[in-house]
């Protein structure tokens, strides 16, 4: 019997995990949740799990550097 990857399964019941910084991975429900993540979405197919994040995740950088990039628009837009 050949080992898989359960990151390459796609076969895989998943969930969806969120960190403080609001940055999501697609994760095998047979696998304990990482400390500093928590489940946001599942657990179901890998597909489902992957258009949840689609839909959900639309920008990649971290909470707070798009915290600082509003403010940094702030100021400048202020002339700060």
């Amino acid at each position: 019997m050949e080992n898989c990857n359960p990151f390459d399964d796609d076969k895989a019941v998943c969930c969806v995990l969120i960190n403080d910084e609001q940055q999501y991975s697609l994760w095998p429900e047979a696998l304990a949740v990482p400390d500093g993540w928590r489940i946001a979405f599942g657990p179901s197919v890998r597909t489902h799990c992957a258009e949840w994040l689609e839909k959900h995740w639309r920008d990649m950088r971290p909470h707070s550097l798009r915290l600082h990039d509003v403010t940094v628009a702030k100021q400048e837009a202020a002339g700060v």
